[in-house]
């Protein structure tokens, strides 16, 4: 029997679950994903798209768009936060409560951006309540998808880990492909001129109707079996990302390392290569938003297969033929984005998104989870994901933006994608190999 890399001495086998429970446990956490994230991805589609003009009309067009991706930061910014929050409870009372939780913070900081006014309304406020809500979106994102993740895994057989948590991904492109989605409709439906002055507002609105079907879906499911017992047998710890921090530093380092590629480059593929198109080539936004949809339908496909054969030939392998494509690919896909052919464009996003970062977002779910015991599993996969996710997703499209302005050229953005790639396959490359324990105390 294989041992837990982080405490060996515990061999027991994690308590079986039925069928019912496990497919209930996994559209619980991939549903409420889908919704959650479409609310923060809405927010990232709309600071490539409007932000600028809305929010800050007073500064140059470059200088809107930085200062739009820098609220979009900031909500990485407040992540850690409740990553740390939410993953303490998430321990202590359980996984399921917290998770409810965060979808109603999300569904209401995202319907009030809707209905937020616009600077020449109520002048320096306007963005000033938008940080605000930013800030409210971050702290729920924060212990989120690590609380889906550890729901999904802990109901889990040990031979089909990888393939369950792999929704929660899915969930993540989900909520990226209906965000897209909506916002081609608001684009091909409404003028320019209309879009930029109320369209925009009709994806955040609806977002609390989304909301309230993640919450009926969240309400069915029963908490998980292996908290369950954890809680029995009096094993919890006081402060358990204090633990973490104490007992399991290699683990944390190793997802820290490993997310700059499942967050940072992601997040300069899907949204900063919209704004890159929308302001720097002749694609239409319509165009970018529809090639984007395409490759979230690609990745659909292919991140459940990626997490299929993790379950079959490991983690690490898996993971670091994404991170080596994307190595490879990063310049061919930014000189396609350069064009602003429609065709090329979303060929650059199938590559970047469902290939490249398909293969490493297929299996960070349950790699993550699988280096941490039970009892500080939710906090050791939140920590060490919403730490660096400040230095990933949060500052990757405004340092991509930044490069591009101060150089002029689009080549030192694909350099640092590289870069962050690079980064995560080092760090995988000296972590250990997870996918055959039997035992997730």
């Amino acid at each position: 029997m294989t041992q837990h890399p982080a405490e060996a001495e515990d061999t027991a086998v994690a308590p079986a679950a039925d069928p019912a429970s496990i497919r209930r446990a996994v559209m619980a956490g991939g549903v409420g994903s889908v919704l959650e994230w479409y609310d923060f991805f809405a927010y990232g589609t709309a600071a490539s798209l409007v932000f600028g003009h809305v929010f800050f009309p007073n500064i140059s067009s470059a200088g809107g768009t930085l200062a739009a991706f820098a609220t979009y930061g900031v909500g990485f910014f407040a992540r850690p936060v409740g990553g740390l929050v939410f993953s303490h409870f998430g321990d202590r009372i359980g996984r399921k409560m917290i998770l409810i939780i965060t979808l109603i913070m999300m569904g209401v900081a995202t319907t009030l951006i809707g209905l937020l006014p616009s600077y020449e309304s109520i002048g320096i406020a306007a963005p000033i309540l938008l940080v605000v809500l930013r800030l409210v979106q971050g702290f729920a994102a924060g212990g989120e998808l690590g609380g889906a993740i550890v729901l999904a895994l802990e109901y889990s057989g040990p031979r089909k880990r990888g393939f369950n948590t792999s929704w929660m991904a899915c969930g993540v492109i989900g909520g990226l492909l209906l965000s897209s989605a909506v916002f081609t409709v608001c684009t091909a439906v409404f003028s320019e001129t209309a879009f930029q002055e109320y369209g925009w507002r009709i994806p955040f609105v609806v977002s609390i109707l989304l909301v309230a079907t993640g919450m009926y879906v969240r309400l069915k499911v029963e908490e998980s079996p292996l908290f369950n017992e954890v809680r029995k047998s009096g094993n919890q710890v006081r402060v358990p990302v204090v633990e973490v921090v104490r007992t399991h530093k290699r683990s944390l380092l190793v997802v820290m390392g490993a997310r700059l590629i499942d967050n940072g480059v992601f997040f300069i593929y899907s949204v900063y290569l919209l704004n890159y198109a929308k302001e720097a080539t002749d694609l239409s936004s319509t165009a970018a938003l529809i090639a984007l949809s395409l490759a979230c339908v690609v990745a659909l496909v292919l991140v459940p297969w990626f997490a299929s054969l993790s379950d079959r030939y490991g983690r690490r392998p898996v993971f670091m033929a994404g991170a080596g494509f994307s190595i490879l690919a990063a310049f061919p896909i930014f000189a396609m984005a350069t064009t602003g052919n429609p065709l090329l464009f979303g060929l650059a996003l199938i590559l970047g998104i469902a290939v490249g970062w398909g293969m490493v977002t297929a299996v960070v779910g349950a790699y993550f989870a699988e280096l941490f015991p039970a009892r500080l599993r939710y906090s050791g996969i939140t920590l060490g994901r919403e730490i660096s996710s400040i230095f990933a997703g949060g500052l990757s499209p405004f340092i991509a933006a930044a490069l591009l302005t101060t150089t002029g050229s689009i080549w030192p953005v694909a350099g640092y994608a590289i870069l962050l790639s690079a980064v995560s396959l080092i760090a995988v490359y000296y972590g250990p190999e997870t996918y055959r324990l039997e035992s997730l105390r």
